[in-house]
């Protein structure tokens, strides 16, 4: 049989990326494919500070390949560069552009009070004098609708964008604004990926000094979508001081890493129970783990964040704490975070 450029492809989504679910030809490292009779050649453009991983691909690409019926011969050369060697050039071609700062807020298992830390922190930063938006990537559960109080539709820019919603001086887009009330988004990862693509590229975001970003709970799509769409500046990681939580952000953790997303810090929400009234406080969830999981991943321990209700019941009106009682304790755990994250981008 005569072999293809689209057989070469199709061989090579076989081929996963070390440590993910999904293959080599979706993550775009795959940048020329070179048919000479019946020996196949591939040239791969891979950023990654782990040379095991360049090392990987190119064994198991060869070997994918050597097994097509026709080809006697595979070779796959795995160009590697470091993040720190990536030209500004191309980085700038791929930023959204207008926007300063691109952060996610992640976590590794939900419940942890993710969208909480995003929607406070963001209007921290714009209480810093920052402009602000907040992306809610979220698309089976976006909750940043509710958060910031609300359900306004988008309205178009132009031909081509949307302009994001306003609440509370932040700009803001979510799957929430697009459908009604309690109608479910099924999708499958394709589609999930599009409207990553969309919310980046198709909103008109500028001029913005931060634009925070919402992730859904886990290591999936959204995740990996939204790191092959724009250069990420860094991950805020958000957990609880309990094991349960600290075991699963680990392996959020490793997945921005993996990804050569920095990671500028981690939050401990749910920190602990402070008595009102009182000097007591009531650790419900056990203490330091966040402190201790920022010394273990080398990133900064942005701070932490009690138990308070106040933080709860403005979620539910839609008015952050940050928000309407900005001079409040809670409120200043946020501010504090907002300064913390500052610094690390300076």
């Amino acid at each position: 049989m005569q072999i293809t450029e689209e057989h070469v492809q199709n061989v090579l989504k076989t081929v996963k990326f070390p440590g993910f679910s999904r293959d080599i030809v979706s993550f775009g490292i795959v940048k020329q494919v070179v048919l000479h009779g019946s020996e196949v050649g591939v040239v791969m453009q891979l950023t990654t500070q782990d040379p095991r991983a360049a090392q990987q691909i190119k064994s198991d690409s060869e070997a994918a390949l050597r097994n097509l019926p026709g080809v006697t011969r595979a070779l796959v050369d795995v160009q590697v560069q470091s993040p720190a060697q990536a030209t500004p050039a191309a980085f700038a071609q791929a930023r959204i552009p207008g926007v300063k700062y691109v952060v996610a807020v992640a976590s590794g298992k939900g419940g942890v009070g993710k969208s909480t830390v995003a929607v406070n922190l963001a209007c921290a930063l714009k209480r810093r004098g920052h402009p602000t938006g907040l992306m809610d990537c979220d698309i089976y559960g976006p909750s940043v609708p509710l958060m910031m109080g609300t359900r306004e539709r988008p309205n178009l820019a132009n031909d081509e964008t949307l302009a994001p919603v306003e609440s509370h001086g932040i700009k803001l887009m979510s799957m929430g604004f697009l459908t009604d009330g309690d109608t479910p988004v099924i999708w499958r990862g394709p589609m999930i990926m599009k409207t990553v693509q969309q919310f980046c590229r198709n909103v008109a975001w500028a001029p913005l000094d931060f634009l925070l970003i919402d992730m859904p709970p886990g290591t999936g799509d959204a995740q990996i979508s939204l790191c092959q769409t724009i250069p990420l500046d860094g991950c805020v990681m958000v957990t609880t001081p309990q094991e349960a939580s600290l075991g699963v952000v680990r392996k959020g953790t490793a997945m921005f890493q993996k990804l050569n997303v920095p990671i500028l810090g981690v939050v401990e929400n749910m920190s602990y129970f402070a008595v009102p009234g009182s000097n007591q406080r009531h650790e419900i969830f056990g203490s330091g783990g966040g402190k201790l999981e920022a010394q273990r991943v080398h990133a900064p321990f942005l701070g932490e964040v009690p138990l308070y209700t106040e933080i709860r019941i403005g979620g539910d009106k839609g008015v952050p704490i940050v928000e309407s009682a900005p001079d409040s304790e809670p409120a200043r755990a946020f501010l504090r975070i907002a300064d913390g994250l500052r610094e690390q981008l300076r």
